[in-house]
């Protein structure tokens, strides 16, 4: 739209300085011939632009010059924090509003916004440094309306129930104090505390929320990037998790590599099949997981996993009165 350019053309003017009618045409992908109409535009509307000749010349605007921009959702103040991020913003339910936030700037928040948006900031994290997957991964199916309320009760510091499906185990309501979002890969995790103890929760998983009255109990800030670099540690090392090597078929590899909370080695077997060092959330996590797969894996190591395998395959056949 038109209307959109132009505040486009006045923001990127105040941010900017002087620039030549290329320059903001390759911004705006647009022509030349275009930018020099908008401009036409703008000054016959009142805005305060002039145009330098020379080497060195180029549109600007008069010193002092402000926007005055009304209409900002609060949802689209928040896509403004991950905006360097098209894939947070859509993890984070707010992609219908990047679009039309990208073209007003943090200096045109109304007033009553900056506060919230100021504090806001340090409870979305988009793709830091590290991650809890080591892979690449699809882009996951989330609801909007619980990804927003769960957005909702991070940023409101309330507490919150969910109703959480864990691999491997029948979905269940918890209760929980969130602390805030971060999103790895189009793959989007909620950081909050359990019992007094540290917890994540896919949010893929998260199949309903609730936010409640109560105050959530956590700090008032955070650092969150040290916060995931603080979990991703734990993860890697602790709890019962149990690391496999995996042979499986490649027409599977997918299934597996979504099923495992996390893959840290893998390579191309001479036979064509894939070979991945996985880790399972525990023991029974990895027994359920491979048995899904019959003969199109096979477990290479632990010996005591192939061997609870073996035994489930068996009595199986002797169920059935296979000999």
């Amino acid at each position: 739209m038109r209307a959109d350019r132009l505040v486009s053309l006045v923001l990127l003017l105040r941010q900017r300085g002087r620039m030549t009618a290329e320059a903001l045409a390759r911004e705006l992908e647009v022509s030349t011939r275009t930018v020099l109409r908008d401009m036409e535009a703008l000054s016959v509307a009142g805005v305060p632009v002039y145009a330098e000749r020379g080497r060195h010349g180029g549109f600007a605007l008069l010193p002092g010059f402000q926007t005055a921009l009304a209409g900002l959702t609060h949802d689209e103040a928040l896509a403004l924090l991950v905006a360097g991020s098209r894939r947070g913003a859509q993890v984070f339910g707010l992609g219908s509003a990047l679009a039309s936030a990208m073209l007003k700037v943090v200096d045109a928040l109304p007033e009553d916004l900056r506060g919230d948006a100021a504090g806001a900031a340090q409870r979305l994290l988009v793709d830091p440094d590290t991650d809890l997957l080591s892979r690449r991964v699809a882009p996951e199916e989330l609801s909007g309306a619980v990804v927003a309320e769960v957005r909702r009760a991070v940023l409101a510091g309330r507490r919150l129930r969910i109703h959480y499906a864990a691999a491997g185990q029948e979905p269940k309501w918890r209760t929980v104090d969130p602390i805030g979002l971060v999103t790895v890969r189009e793959q989007g995790y909620l950081l909050a505390r359990r019992a007094g103890e540290d917890r994540t929760y896919r949010l893929s998983r998260v199949l309903a929320a609730e936010g409640l009255d109560e105050p959530a109990r956590r700090p008032d800030t955070v650092d969150l990037d040290r916060a995931w670099r603080e979990h991703r540690a734990r993860f890697r090392t602790g709890g019962d998790q149990v690391a496999a090597l995996v042979r499986v078929d490649p027409a599977r590899r997918e299934h597996l590599v979504g099923t495992a909370l996390a893959v840290s080695a893998e390579e191309t077997d001479a036979d064509g099949w894939t070979r991945l060092d996985v880790v399972f959330q525990d023991a029974r996590h990895a027994e359920w997981a491979l048995w899904q797969y019959a003969v199109d894996a096979e477990v290479l190591s632990p010996r005591w996993l192939r061997a609870a395998l073996r035994e489930r395959a068996l009595a199986v056949a002797v169920h059935y009165g296979c000999p």
